[in-house]
């Protein structure tokens, strides 16, 4: 009983070694559970939303649309839970100049569903549920009615890179009809598209950008009043998929293996059974077309027939009344008038050839006969040629039917290939990276901070030790006192930090979130075997450094625990030897310089702990200057143009027009811009189409002329990077870089995030869907955005090939060689502010579609959820370093009592004394943050690197006033922590202190 009494006075006296213990670890386990939790509610919170809304888990495309046939065939793969086929139509409308929508039917089979926000759902023809985005951008709300315009008699799947077999397929199938919907629209509900999370009002609406080959909007209504057969799109939900998180590896395997199953011998046999049933259809169809023809021509031919036949009988009878006259004329010259009587009763007999010459004698003696039979001969000879031309029409499209239906192509899509998916993944994962590194450095802090502070407090003890020794208390149980001590601190401050981890941290990382995505259901969670994981990942930190401290003292005899540790034998330092800087320092100096390099352990821990706290600091301001810069270094450098105008295909030329007219551009470079996605060649097959485990990025995909390749590099800097270290990358001489028919220029953003570098195969999608593999010439120095250059001829080489003909929207092998150029970059004359109010009157004239101020961008880029996480890091930076110094600082006192009660018996004032023991701690904190600032520099380089985040590339940048800032933090951190040991100092007892230990 004597014993834990004992430990429990022991306990109070150490009260500031264990607050500093404990607020280590919470922080520690603050920053390991806190970023982790934040990220994974907002993971399992999506993952439960994509279950309730059931978010396909596969996706199939097809060039020539799909059939029922198609459906039947994928419900059959092994693994498929269900199976929805999908029809949607491209609209336009007019929205302060024109826009476009894809009108989406909401299945019937619990397969993407939208999620309500407001209202109800559309349940009749004409009825439409819309998006938030749509509400914000047309003023418009539940009640008010909007007409549209169909784009074409084609469908369209412009928000799944579908590409339109339906003009195709409508050409040779009459049975097979595109999807139309209602154009008298009524808005009833506003809804969140589970394919796109994005927060209208947040980061992503601010410098997104869509062009021309993508949908501003996404309008859903009921299969109410939808007709056509043909289906744009099926998509299935997988076996066990759902039990899965949708972010996990596992989930990944699972649905690879139905879509292994598709691509290897469903895709392949359904590819060749559509393109037979749409043969079929057209050979069916030429056959129809001649039946029909020939009936048409038979009907024709009876007619004429009939028409001659009634002109011959007509003739005959002429013919035989004059041969009958004739007959009755010689017969009334004889002499028998009996014979007369009987010739006139009979009709003479006229052999052939006399009737035929009769026959011609009348109708040459009669215009009306001879026009009536000019007519039959006409007929008969417009007929024939009729029915020549008509066969040798349906043998020429027998002879192209085989050569004018191309290859039917099936593209097989993941989760992956969905972009506001692989947006909130990847930005999740990249900051739960960051989550993954800080708590290293907080252990390593930790452990040498617990190191110090259970030394120091078991070499206090160190009599008492050889008294417990000696007594016959067994060493384990003298251990545990500070063992115990250390386990408690440890638990109370985890438990702390867990509080903080799994609550506070998240509940301000997921506000920052929320204002990037929506995410419905969102909820905090606590884990308990992270959480218990985290706790004692410290408590075995720091516990080894008590076992170890307790090992150094414990290992020697009681009679020498008893006796007072011998002084460390005097040495000289390095400085002494170095004359004439040593002979000009004072005696206190050299006292103080003595101190600092002679305790080695105190100069390692204390300059290790305040550059390990300093580097955290640079490290988040570094991640911030970063972030800061970015839309300077894109709008301003990277970008030379000052405007980027885009319209739809058939305002290409007006739109052109206007901007010339306004006389504000000073030069200009016509281009064409698609979006897209890339994806790394190996991630998948070559005809696949299927985005792979690496994922994909989506891209805004710039054509330029052939006659202009050269000006690009006026409107964009050209400069060739290739991959650093530490988060730096090699930027080749401006201009160095040249687009040519050899490949594509890809931006560095996109090339950092899946891998590709110069010489790579990488597949490209382009606006219409048409798929392509490219090979990348160069990876041009980008920042903000995926832009993909490629001049024009290998933009044809890439997709006008056989297999791209006659699939939606593309171009015929005419009009192939002149690609519609929708959008200029242009430089503009005047201020900033008349630029932009230059580009917001643009946008409001119908022929523009879009209008984009390089200046405006460049002042209203923000990064939300990264300067939320660096304030976060740098908070827990400078509480880890205030820990820290206040730890070492205590810990420094305690060691030199006898020391400072010297000092004051020598005559030192207190204020004396304060300069004596906080210069010291002055120049080990200048020493910690001379090593601690390039320490952060490295550390923030590295971490950049694991930012991969689309559309993104973080190029590190580190401010002098960064540097500054964080010396100036941590030095002020010093001076805080010399208001709390002053007092300490202050209440040293000289007589106390200098008591002989024996």
């Amino acid at each position: 009983m004597a014993f834990v009494k004992d430990m429990l006075r022991m306990w109070a006296h150490s009260w500031k070694r264990f607050i500093s213990i404990a607020m280590i670890t919470l922080l520690g386990v603050a920053v390991l559970t806190g970023i982790y939790a934040g990220c994974r509610d907002a993971f399992r919170s999506t993952d439960r939303f994509f279950d309730a809304q059931g978010l396909h888990d596969v996706q199939v495309l097809s060039t020539a649309g799909l059939s029922n046939g198609d459906i039947a065939a994928l419900r059959k793969v092994n693994g498929v839970a269900k199976v929805q086929a999908e029809r949607s139509q491209e609209v336009t409308f007019d929205l302060d100049g024109r826009k476009s929508a894809t009108m989406q039917e909401i299945g019937t089979n619990g397969i993407d569903q939208p999620y309500l926000q407001e209202g109800r759902m559309p349940k009749k023809a004409g009825e439409i549920a819309v998006t938030r985005k749509f509400i914000r951008d047309s003023g418009k709300r539940i009640g008010s009615r909007l007409t549209v315009t169909p784009e074409s008699a084609s469908s369209d799947t412009s928000d799944t890179n579908d590409t339109n077999g339906a003009d195709g397929t409508n050409e040779t199938n009459g049975t097979d009809e595109a999807p139309s919907f209602p154009t008298k629209l009524t808005i009833v509900g506003v809804v969140l598209d589970p394919q796109n999370l994005s927060n209208p009002d947040g980061y992503s609406a601010m410098t997104s950008f869509r062009s021309t080959a993508t949908t501003d909007y996404t309008f859903f209504a009921p299969s109410d009043g939808v007709t056509g057969t043909l289906y744009t799109s099926a998509t299935l939900l997988v076996k066990g998929a759902a039990a899965e998180s949708t972010f996990d590896e596992s989930y990944e395997n699972t649905v690879k293996q139905v879509t292994d199953r598709i691509d290897g011998t469903v895709k392949t046999d359904r590819q060749k059974a559509r393109r037979q049933e749409l043969l079929d259809a057209g050979n069916k169809k030429i056959a129809d077309a001649r039946a029909e023809a020939d009936k048409k021509f038979a009907d024709a031919q009876s007619q004429i027939d009939a028409n001659r036949q009634q002109f011959n009988q007509q003739v005959d009878q002429i013919v035989s009344m004059q041969a009958g006259a004739a007959a009755a004329g010689a017969a009334a010259n004889g002499a028998n008038a009996g014979a007369a009587a009987a010739a006139g009763a009979t009709t003479p007999q006229l052999d052939e050839t006399t009737r035929e010459t009769m026959r011609e004698t009348i109708i040459a003696a009669s215009l009306e006969l001879t026009q009536a039979k000019q007519q039959l001969d006409q007929a008969q000879s417009q007929l024939n040629e009729q029915k020549a031309s008509t066969e040798q029409t349906l043998k020429t499209k027998e002879n192209e039917l085989k050569t004018s239906i191309p290859q039917v192509r099936w593209y097989v899509q993941d989760r992956q290939s969905l972009g506001g998916f692989s947006a909130l993944k990847s930005d999740l994962d990249s900051i739960q990276s960051l989550g993954n590194a800080f708590p290293i450095v907080f252990l390593l802090v930790a452990v040498m901070m617990s190191l110090t502070a259970m030394a120091r407090m078991v070499e206090e003890d160190r009599s008492l030790i050889g008294t417990y020794v000696g007594l016959g208390y067994g060493r384990l149980a003298v251990a545990s006192r500070y063992l115990l001590f250390a386990l408690l601190a440890c638990l109370i401050g985890g438990g702390l930090g867990l509080i903080a981890g799994f609550l506070g941290i998240p509940a301000f990382l997921l506000v920052v979130l929320q204002g990037m995505y929506v995410m419905p259901g969102l909820r905090l969670e606590y884990d308990w075997l992270y959480g218990s994981l985290g706790i004692a990942l410290f408590v075995v930190g720091v516990l080894a450094a008590t076992i170890y401290a307790c090992v150094q003292e414990m290992r020697q005899t009681p009679a020498s625990l008893l006796r007072p540790k011998a002084p460390r034998a005097g040495s000289r330092i390095l400085l002494e030897r170095i004359r004439p800087v040593w002979n000009r320092m004072g005696f206190l100096s050299k006292v103080t310089a003595r101190n600092i390099f002679r305790f080695k352990s105190r100069l390692i821990m204390t300059v290790g702990g305040v550059a390990g706290c300093t580097a955290l600091i640079v490290c988040g301001l570094a991640i911030n200057d970063t972030v800061a810069d970015l839309g300077i270094k894109q709008y301003r450098d990277i970008y030379q143009y000052d405007l980027m105008v885009v319209s739809d295909d058939s305002d290409a030329s007006a739109m052109r027009t206007k901007v010339a007219s306004d006389g504000r551009v000073t030069s200009s470079l016509d281009v064409r811009i698609e979006s897209g996605d890339l994806t790394v060649a190996g991630s998948g097959d070559g005809d696949s189409g299927k985005a792979g485990s690496s994922g994909s990025e989506s891209i805004q995909l710039v054509a330029v002329p052939e006659k202009h390749l050269s000006d690009l590099g006026e409107m964009v800097t050209l400069q060739p990077v290739s991959s650093g270290i530490l988060g730096t990358s090699g930027v080749g001489k401006t201009g160095s870089l040249k687009l040519d028919d050899d490949g594509v220029i890809v931006a560095q953003s996109a090339a950092s995030a899946l891998g590709v570098k110069a010489g790579s195969k990488v597949r490209l999608t382009n606006g219409d869907g048409v798929q392509a593999t490219a090979k990348v010439s160069a990876v041009n120095r980008n920042l903000i955005g995926s832009d993909v250059y490629v001049s024009e001829t290998y933009y044809a080489k890439l997709f006008d090939s056989k297999d791209a003909k006659n699939t939606k929207n593309s171009k015929s092998s005419e009009d192939s060689e002149a690609l519609t150029w929708n959008a200029m970059l242009a430089k503009l004359s005047g201020s900033d502010t008349s630029q932009t109010d230059y580009a917001e009157s643009l946008e409001e004239g119908s022929s523009v579609m879009k209008a984009v101020s390089c200046a405006h961008m460049a002042d209203s880029f923000k990064f939300d959820l990264m300067g939320a996480v660096v304030a976060l890091i740098v908070a827990l930076a400078g509480g880890l370093a205030l820990v820290v110094l206040f730890t070492l600082a205590n810990t420094n006192v305690s060691e030199r009592v006898r020391e400072m009660a010297t000092l004051k018996v020598l005559g030192f004032f207190d204020r004396e004394v304060h300069h004596y023991v906080n210069r010291e701690m002055m120049i080990l904190t200048v020493m910690g943050v001379i090593l601690g600032l390039p320490l952060g520099r490295l550390v923030g380089g590295m971490l950049t690197m694991a930012l991969n985040m689309p559309s993104l590339y973080f190029e590190v940048e580190v401010k002098p006033l960064s540097y500054v800032i964080a010396a100036v933090a941590t030095m002020a951190f010093a001076l805080l922590v010399q208001l709390f040991v002053n007092p300490v100092l202050d209440r040293i007892d000289p007589i106390s202190s200098l008591k002989s230990v024996e």
